[in-house]
């Protein structure tokens, strides 16, 4: 019995060694496991203050860069709408070097009228009459509109 009672020990004591050992596998293998993702932990966090850091660098010039394509766009618009208005100015310059063309503005505009020709104004009575200014100036041409203004800033 004594021989039984050796046995029954020695084996349990085999296992509770066995246990142990195993425990320590396992909080060695957990250290390990722990120490491999704290350091990933600290790479990735290194990695992410990079990434951070890099945005925050970039953020600016990527910033200009779109505002100044912008600007190029509008100065390239601004441009274009010149160079249409230049011509347009030319083909006016070039009407306005044509005789005809000055005369029919003269008779338009101003009333002109060839030697022998008689004029006419013919008034629309139904036409709504507008102000053309605070003093109600409004059956009176335009010139003596104009001479009043004239008189106005010599007096002032």
């Amino acid at each position: 019995m004594a021989a039984d009672k050796r046995d029954r020990f020695s084996t349990a004591t085999r296992i509770r060694i066995l246990g142990e050992q195993t425990a320590a596998r396992v909080y060695r293998s957990q250290n390990r496991r722990q120490a491999r993702r704290s350091r990933l932990t600290g790479r990735a966090a290194l990695l992410v203050m990079v990434m951070c850091t890099l945005v925050v660098a970039l953020a600016y010039p990527m910033r200009q860069y779109v505002s100044q394509r912008a600007d190029i766009a509008e100065q390239r618009k601004q441009s274009q709408d010149a160079r249409k208005r230049v011509e347009e100015l030319r083909d006016e310059k070039a009407r306005l070097q044509d005789p005809a063309y000055i005369e029919r503005l003269a008779r338009e505009h101003l009333h002109y009228v060839r030697p022998g020709e008689t004029g006419f104004t013919v008034v629309d009575p139904d036409a709504r009459t507008t102000s053309t200014d605070d003093r109600g100036a409004t059956d009176r041409p335009w010139y003596s509109n104009l001479w009043d203004g004239v008189d106005n800033a010599d007096r002032h």
